[in-house]
């Protein structure tokens, strides 16, 4: 579609259109909190229930102890979040065998991070093999992190990238995530936040939106101000920085 041919809708006008959609205060109020639990912000999610009255029927001190365990393993500590998740709740890992191997998994890799080859090698015979002949679909797994051993680190972590970035921070990260959705999910939460998946369904919308017509979009999720499209129309990209803020949301 031409620029010509599209609706142009002008600020005045959209504003308008927004101000008929009836958006309750506490439907906001409740989209914060969520972020809030879910991500771990324990002081501000009380600070929030103080400040705007919205009760949760969430324990805000459990969020301490599940920020503690997503702590121990972005920190490698990772016998130290297993004790710490049986302590809570001992059925969590037993009933999620794919999880409890990635945790596994993830001591694995500090030990081999530690230059501890042969307990490793131990480690990975007596706790990880017998996991990968119960559930075949994760030996692939295993042999990509015992292919580790085969690189000599000398403290640095860049022949990490050879097999998948495994010794990468993302990696412990993306371990302690899934982690934490567990722990949610034992306690009937959602495992992921609602506000980053509007974000980027607001910036998909636009896109849509883009292809037929002029109008005030948002380009900066983070000042999330609309943008005069009357000044906007000879900007060539314009509209590239609110897809790309939402998609790292």
């Amino acid at each position: 579609m031409t620029a010509s041919s599209k609706q142009n809708i002008s600020i005045d006008e959209w504003e308008g259109k927004m101000s008929e959609v009836p958006i309750a205060k506490s439907d906001l109020n409740q989209l914060i909190m969520n972020y809030l639990i879910i991500e771990g912000y324990k002081d501000a999610a009380e600070k929030f229930s103080e400040e705007s009255g919205l009760k949760t029927k969430v324990d805000l001190g459990s969020i301490e102890e599940r920020m503690q365990i997503r702590f121990a393993v972005q920190s490698g500590d990772i016998k130290g979040a297993i004790e710490r998740v049986n302590d809570l709740n001992p059925d969590i890992l037993d009933t999620d065998p794919r999880l409890y191997f990635h945790l596994q998994q993830q001591h694995l890799i500090e030990l081999i991070r530690l230059g501890r080859a042969e307990e490793a090698l131990e480690f990975a015979q007596e706790e990880l093999a017998p996991h990968g002949e119960e559930h075949p679909e994760l030996l692939r797994e295993l042999e990509k992190t015992m292919a580790l051993l085969a690189f000599d680190f000398g403290g640095a972590g860049g022949n990490g990238v050879a097999v998948g970035g495994l010794l990468d921070f993302a990696h412990r990260q993306k371990t302690a995530n899934e982690l934490n959705a567990a722990l949610l999910a034992a306690h009937s939460q959602p495992r992921e936040p609602k506000l980053p998946a509007l974000l980027q369904l607001l910036a998909w919308t636009q896109e849509q939106l883009d292809e037929k017509a002029t109008y005030p979009r948002i380009n900066n999720i983070v000042s999330a101000v609309l943008s005069d499209p009357a000044s906007e129309q000879n900007v060539p990209g314009a509209g590239a920085s609110a897809s790309a803020s939402a998609s790292t949301a």
